[in-house]
């Protein structure tokens, strides 16, 4: 049985631990056996540091249960023009069966974020981590540092596990979203912890079968399905579950935004379950206006479908007044927005609430008292 599991380590293929040598051959070397074997394959990472450029690990490979188990820290180019135009800095394209276990992936982002704090032409920057068209991948006990863009990106996947993930960058640093889904189904995400810039987790186009427990955000953005309806053709988001989170310091909680403008898209079958806020600014939202720098969308309404939407056992604080604010399309008003058992307060007093074009039901205690 033993010899049944292949195990190749990336120091036989020429990696070297010191932070500084380049080691992206070797671990390619390593993952192409892998790959090629017919067996379950391991393809592991010793303790230190390796330095690696953007590396494409690419299916469809002979066996589906390969193991990528990093014991060390990867280390991204501290020149971020190395890998900022190149998308992803570790990408995953049609794998099946691949599992990450463990690893701290250091992006090295602060001077790409400078640079654009700068106003600056710089590049957009690469995602730490990324799955692309993929099947049964689980992603587990890894920390991302300092992500030039985006830490984690699923896109276009089926059954994908996330779990013990911590994601850490400062408050301030720009795109740095936590985890991205879009474009797939069967994404679960649990026991994360992320601290970032942008949202902590952004649910993207295309999503559908979502479930995220256990997770604790701030600083960041909150958790955000959306921006939705950006292009006129585009697939809904629905069946998407969000329990047992905490928001601390975060710019909202728990938010759904549409462009103000045409789409096909929609939201529906969404529940929010036992979320605490903690000095968040906007607990609950909805932004069916979303329409950056006013370009593409002025006096435009949003085609974005958003129904069946229940946030049940929402708790704490608000850093604003409005605690809950609905602002749905005038042309496609919300519906069947449930509230149960909410109590947001702001100063020790009840928070206020406000809702345009949003139709629905409160249920319990609800306070900021329901405009609905």
């Amino acid at each position: 049985m033993a010899d049944q599991l292949q195990q190749y380590n990336v120091l036989n293929y020429g990696a070297t631990p010191d932070g500084i040598t380049d080691s992206t051959e070797a671990f390619l070397a390593a993952w192409t056996q892998a790959c090629g074997s017919i067996n379950p394959a391991t393809v592991y990472v010793p303790t230190g540091r390796f330095f690696l450029r953007n590396v494409v690990f690419q299916g469809p490979c002979k066996n589906n249960a390969i193991l990528f188990r990093i014991d060390a820290t990867l280390v991204a180019p501290s020149d971020y023009r190395v890998i900022g135009n190149a998308g992803n800095w570790l990408f995953f394209q049609y794998v099946n069966g691949v599992t990450v276990s463990g690893g701290v992936l250091d992006g090295q982002g602060p001077a790409l974020w400078a640079c654009k704090a700068s106003g600056k032409d710089c590049p957009s920057g690469a995602t730490s981590l990324g799955f692309s068209n993929s099947n049964n991948i689980e992603i587990s006990g890894l920390i991302s540092l300092n992500s030039q863009m985006f830490h984690v990106v699923i896109n276009g996947c089926q059954n994908v596990k996330v779990l013990g993930v911590t994601v850490s960058a400062s408050g301030h640093s720009p795109n740095t979203d936590g985890i991205h889904v879009q474009l797939s189904s069967g994404v679960t995400i649990l026991n994360s912890r992320i601290r970032t810039g942008d949202d902590c987790i952004s649910i993207g186009a295309g999503t559908t079968n979502l479930w995220i427990e256990n997770a604790a955000c701030g600083p960041g953005h909150g958790i955000s399905i959306g921006s939705l309806g950006k292009d006129l053709q585009e697939p809904g988001v629905q069946n998407v579950t969000v329990k047992s989170v905490t928001f601390t310091g975060t710019q909202n909680g728990l938010r759904i935004k549409s462009w103000g403008r045409p789409s096909s898209g929609f939201a529906r079958k969404i529940l929010f379950q036992h979320a605490i806020m903690i000095n968040v600014q906007n607990p609950i939202v909805i932004d069916q206006n979303y329409c950056p720098d006013n370009k593409n969308c002025p006096g435009q309404e949003s085609g974005v479908k958003i129904n069946d939407v229940t946030y049940q056992d929402i708790h704490g604080t608000s850093a604003t007044e409005m605690a809950v604010n609905f602002d749905c399309s005038n042309k496609n008003p919300c519906t069947g927005i449930k509230l149960e058992d909410v109590k947001l307060t702001y100063k020790n007093q009840p928070a206020d609430a406000s809702c345009t074009n949003a139709d629905g039901t409160a249920s319990g205690f609800v306070q900021p008292s329901s405009c609905l």
